[in-house]
């Protein structure tokens, strides 16, 4: 019998990183830089409400500063739950190496380094009309929240779809400034992506969380993991139909979102949850999901 393969580690010296001075790419890491999944899904909410709301393409330069945004913040959360999570991470297998699990970065140099990332994303705040800067600003106790859920809850994938879904209140705002159902059915379908993909992302963690006694999504649906995440991408299709629907109420429009409803399906009907190395490819796949989506709200936000 063959020994199971270990999960790829989740910081990696490739790309960019590889030719940056050993004591910055450290810091790069800790980021995780080398890892822009992370910053285009929390990228791209925000362009979903600004495409609906109809900013696109003339207010680029908001979608330039978001996209600047989701790299900084993104950054300054993974710092955040590192510190937080420090010696969780030293005891799974796939986060023993970041940064400051290993050592390779004090506590004190990541709060420093962490304190840098918020200020970039201060002068991003800045650009953004004062409603979007207020709504922006509403989510930080959802974030220094989020590395606590998974230990006192079995859905901490649903707090992460409460935190990466928030860029969609924002980008909306900075365009349309108050809510209303178009953009509740936004934020509720964005969230069930976000909890759908998060489970795949966590399978490759079942063993260990296990062990260490904490909590995901992919752990308490267990066998049923497969029609778990359907469910929650079958809400999210039906969330973002609904935003559509209120913004133009055209069968017509609803094709628009056609093409991310093939791509999800083809997800959960080839995701294979016991190879950590197929959960990880699906869970990236989804990059390609957010560029879809912006696409259909793109096209619905440029018909009104």
């Amino acid at each position: 019998m063959t020994a199971a393969a270990a999960p790829p580690p989740d910081s990696q010296h490739r790309g960019l990183i590889a030719f940056l001075p050993h004591r910055w790419r450290a810091y790069a890491l800790l980021a995780r830089f080398d890892r822009p999944i992370g910053w285009w899904l929390l990228f791209w909410p925000c362009g979903f409400g600004l495409a609906l709301a109809g900013g696109v393409p003339e207010r680029w330069d908001l979608l330039a500063w978001l996209l600047l945004g989701a790299i900084t913040m993104r950054g300054a959360g993974c710092v955040y739950n590192d510190i937080i999570d420090r010696d969780l991470d030293a005891r799974v297998a796939r986060t023993a190496t970041r940064p400051i699990a290993s050592g390779a970065v004090s506590r004190r140099a990541a709060a420093v380094w962490l304190f840098a990332l918020c200020l970039i994303g201060l002068v991003v705040l800045w650009q953004l009309p004062r409603l979007a800067q207020l709504v922006a600003l509403a989510s930080i106790a959802l974030v220094a929240a989020y590395p606590f859920m998974k230990r006192i809850t079995w859905w901490p994938q649903l707090w992460l779809g409460l935190v990466f879904s928030w860029g969609a209140l924002v980008g909306w705002s900075a365009i349309a400034g108050g809510g209303g159902p178009a953009l509740m059915w936004l934020y509720l379908g964005t969230i069930a992506w976000v909890v759908g993909y998060d489970t795949i992302y966590a399978l490759q963690d079942v063993e260990d969380d296990a062990l260490v006694g904490i909590g995901s999504s992919a752990r308490a649906l267990g066998t049923k993991v497969r029609a778990g995440v359907a469910l929650c991408y079958g809400a999210a299709l039906g969330g973002w139909a609904l935003a559509i629907w209120q913004m133009r109420p055209d069968p017509l429009a609803l094709i628009a979102l056609l093409p991310a409803a093939i791509h999800l399906v083809g997800q959960v009907v080839t995701l294979a949850p016991s190879d950590g190395d197929d959960a990880l490819a699906k869970f990236r796949s989804n990059r390609f999901t957010g560029l879809l989506v912006f696409a259909a709200m793109l096209v619905v936000g440029r018909s009104v």
